[in-house]
Formats: structure tokens, C-alpha cells, sequence
């Protein structure tokens, strides 16, 4: 069984709210005792030497690095001889190194879908596209139909790229959360993918998000910068750790105030880099989590009055926004063929747009 860089980042991924060459690795279906799936295993040889667990299995999954390899470890996602390790242990002969995720691997195809679309620029190299909220963008645990790579699979059909059915990140050099909206690149040729892909690495894409945040911001502007990684609490949470902690990867999002609306603060975000809940996780731990995140604390009162009919006019904007109050409204890149600088915008949804609408209504009132 072979397993390249892309299969692997996108369980683990699924694993965390974002795929062997070695005659030794084996698939084990079965679950185990703690009601997790063992996805990989190896046996270390009677004459392997000692090496660090990440260089062993970054040797052994094909294309896969040795950071998506200690990114699995820090998840606990790696286990030797049944016991989470890091990936500095020192695996020795006869060890047994397992990659173990939550759920089995995956076994199907991709299914196009006939689902609308809203694209917002097309043509033969890429393709633009602004995500509703509540899409996912691919297939994964518990999603394996109605995401943007099936609907993509069923627009672009007779695309080469998207016509493996197999291949479940056709064309995809980015994403967003399934509960923010927004726009997204996606590439229709390798050759597109190869370049926008080195356009992310790069950082040289410009990404701005809104988002309406609880509390009153002090500054009008600033800059949020902190490891980005895994809660050692909450699997499915990101949380930020000090720079130089060795601990996630490095993490910057820029913003400003658009507009303060009583308990609550309308801002423009700048990403520097692209982690995993970047923006959520930032802005939770400078004390201002997202308007209405379940995942990161803000569908909770935590501005405001003790009256009830504040705590109904609350609830009211919940239900009208019954997801994290965040859209990817603009993006910008260099076109992988002509070269041209291309950036494009789209609307702030519905939802969010009503619930913005509230809260001015509520803070002209009040002043009144």
C-alpha cells in the first residue's frame, strides 16, 4: 500500500475542523481497544539503527515530511509498541510504529454532485469560488458527500485533474472552515496547482477575513502573533502557545477595527500565515473570540446587561447566525500563467450581514 504527502495531511487534518512504499507497512482495519483505528503500521528491522521516530516514518510514507510527521505526534496520533510518542523518540530494532487515528481509513471515490455553485472567475487554469458556509471543502471523516470537491468533481468532469475519482484534494492548494464563508482558488491544471501551492508557501497571496468579535477592541489596529497548535485539552481546538515555545507552528494575523457596535467589534483581518482556526484561536486568546463560535467559546453572553431583553436580543442574533461570525471576503494571487496580479471580493453573507445589522440597530437605540 502506498501513501503519499496528501492522503496523510488530509486525515490528519480531518483528525484535527481542516495520504508507503515499505514492503513492512501494513493497513490494519480493525479498531482498537481504545476505539481508534490503526491506519499504518511498521516494524522496525533486527538491524535498524537508532533514529528519530519522524526521520523513520518520513522515510517510509512517500513524499511526506517530517513536520506532517511531527505535527501526528504532537496530536498523539503516533504510537511505538501501542505508547504515544514524540517525535523525538529513538526507534530501535523490533519496534513497532503505528499511525493511529480516530476513525477508519477511508475507502471510497468521489462522487460528483450536480450542487450549485457560486464561482466568481473562471478559466482554463483556475478557478475561483466563493464557499457558502456550512460546505466542507473535501471529503473526509464523517463527510464524504455534498462537500465542494464533489460539486467541483461534477462542474469540472471532464477535467483531467478532477476526474480521478480517487484523488480527493483535486486542485486544492487552500481551504477554509466549513462554517466560514468565503472565497477560495482552485487550481484546474497540476501546472496551476504546482505554482498557486508555491504562492501560499510563499505567504505572497493576500487573504483578508471579516469577523464580528466579542468585546470592545483597545487598539484600532495591531497584530496578533503566537503559535498555532493543537489543544492539549481539546482535540479539536487550536490553541496558541508562546513564539520559540517549540510548540505549533508560527502564526501572525493582522487586523482593524471597521466599526465597534456596543459589546461587540466588527474587524478586518490580515493573514500572514494560514494555520489551522488561525483567526478563531487568535482572537479567543487575546480575550475576543469569534461572535457566536461554538467551538472557541463565543456562543455564550460574555459582553453586556444582565436585563433579559438583552439576553433575548443575544440569543435572537444567535439564531440568526448559527455559525462563527467570520468570511473570507477577499483574495489575491498571481495569475500561474499570465502572470497578472488578480484579486477578487465577495459580499458578506446573508446571515452575517443580518446579524451585523442587529447589533447597529441595538447600539442606536441604546444611544438614544
Amino acid at each position: 500500500m502506498v501513501i503519499n504527502d496528501d492522503e496523510l495531511d488530509d486525515e490528519l487534518s480531518d483528525e484535527l475542523d481542516d495520504e508507503q512504499s515499505d514492503a513492512e507497512a501494513e493497513f490494519v482495519s480493525e479498531e482498537t481497544a481504545e476505539g481508534e483505528y490503526e491506519h499504518f503500521h511498521f516494524t522496525a528491522d533486527p538491524k535498524q539503527g537508532l533514529l528519530r521516530l519522524d526521520k523513520f516514518l518520513a522515510g517510509r510514507l512517500m513524499r511526506t515530511s517530517r513536520t506532517k510527521v511531527q505535527l501526528a505526534a504532537d496530536a498523539g496520533c503516533i504510537r511505538v509498541n501501542g505508547k504515544p510518542e514524540k517525535s523525538s523518540y529513538r526507534v530501535k530494532p523490533g519496534d513497532e510504529v503505528s499511525i493511529v487515528l480516530s476513525y477508519p481509513r477511508h475507502n471510497f471515490e468521489i462522487v460528483p454532485q450536480d450542487i450549485p455553485l457560486e464561482i466568481t472567475y473562471e478559466d482554463d487554469e483556475v478557478i475561483v469560488v466563493n464557499k457558502c458556509a456550512g460546505m466542507v471543502v473535501h471529503p473526509g471523516h464523517g463527510n464524504f458527500e455534498g462537500t465542494l470537491v464533489n460539486a467541483l468533481a461534477w462542474h469540472l468532469k471532464d477535467n483531467p485533474l478532477f476526474g480521478d475519482k480517487t484523488n480527493f484534494r483535486p486542485g486544492l492548494v487552500h481551504r477554509i472552515d466549513k462554517d466560514t464563508s468565503g472565497l477560495l482558488v482552485i487550481a484546474k491544471t497540476e501546472g496551476a496547482k504546482v505554482n498557486l501551492s508555491k504562492q501560499f508557501f510563499n505567504k505572497t497571496t493576500t487573504r483578508t477575513y471579516i469577523a464580528l468579535v466579542w468585546g470592545q477592541m483597545e487598539q484600532d489596529e495591531g497584530t496578533i502573533v503566537g503559535n498555532i497548535g493543537r489543544s492539549t485539552k481539546d482535540r479539536l481546538q487550536m490553541d496558541v502557545y508562546p513564539e520559540g515555545s517549540g510548540i505549533g507552528k508560527h502564526a501572525v494575523t493582522h487586523y482593524r477595527v471597521l466599526e465597534r457596535l456596543g459589546y461587540v467589534t466588527l474587524v478586518e483581518c490580515r493573514l500572514e500565515t494560514g494555520r489551522t482556526h488561525q483567526i478563531r484561536a487568535h482572537f479567543r486568546h487575546i480575550g475576543h473570540p469569534l461572535f457566536s463560535d461554538a467551538r472557541y467559546g463565543g456562543d455564550k453572553i460574555l459582553k453586556g446587561t444582565t436585563f433579559a431583553k438583552y439576553k433575548q436580543f443575544v440569543q435572537n442574533c444567535f439564531e440568526v447566525l448559527p455559525r462563527q461570525a467570520l468570511h473570507a471576503k477577499t483574495l489575491g494571487f498571481v495569475h500561474p500563467t499570465s502572470g497578472e496580479y488578480m484579486q477578487f471580493d465577495s459580499p458578506i453573507p446573508t446571515d452575517m450581514q443580518q446579524c451585523i445589522e442587529r447589533w447597529r440597530a441595538y447600539v442606536a437605540q441604546r444611544d438614544v
